[in-house]
């Protein structure tokens, strides 16, 4: 019985070695960028990022939890408007912030999240005139803490994370090209 215990908490100890020194190699920082055209002038996209309050129309994140709380406060947009959240296992909670607002182009977003995981990223969104087009590019980066380092192990952050910017750009093109 001992030697079995024994087995069993050795291959746990080299199991739990082997996560760790391939967490210990994934990169330091996050970056996830996704990018759109959409058939619609940057004037008519920009207004929806640069309010808070026009998330709750095309974010992927925004109908995740019915019953999520949403704080505005400082400006109503442009730099200073922020947004907190708080909802279930599906939303976490977190903090938003505008630190750059360079209508139409460029916004500029503090993102903090505080559960169920603590990270701090910035999130920005450009949007390029392309002809009759615009093309819009939704960027995450920031520190790879060691938790996040394995979560990598097991799951593709750029890949989740990148389904859900695509399904957001996708919805701003919906409502821009109407």
């Amino acid at each position: 019985m001992f030697e079995t215990i024994a087995i069993i908490a050795i291959i746990l100890a080299v199991a739990i070695a082997v996560i760790l020194v391939l967490a210990a190699t994934k990169p330091s920082t996050l970056r996830v960028t996704r990018a759109i055209s959409i058939n619609a002038p940057a004037e008519r996209i920009f207004p929806l990022i640069d309010d808070f309050r026009q998330w709750t129309v095309w974010s992927p994140y925004e109908n995740r939890d019915p019953a999520m709380k949403r704080i505005y406060s400082g400006a109503g947009r442009g730099q200073g408007a922020a947004y907190a959240w708080e909802g279930d296992k599906n939303v976490g909670a977190g903090r938003m912030e505008i630190l750059q607002s360079a209508a139409p182009s460029k916004v500029v977003i503090k993102l903090d999240f505080l559960k169920p995981f603590e990270g701090h990223n910035t999130a920005e969104f450009t949007m390029l005139p392309q002809g009759d087009a615009t093309s819009v590019t939704w960027t995450m980066y920031g520190p790879a803490v060691f938790m996040s380092k394995v979560m990598q192990v097991f799951m593709n952050l750029d890949h989740m994370i990148g389904r859900d910017f695509e399904a957001g750009l996708a919805n701003l093109k919906k409502l821009t090209e109407k």
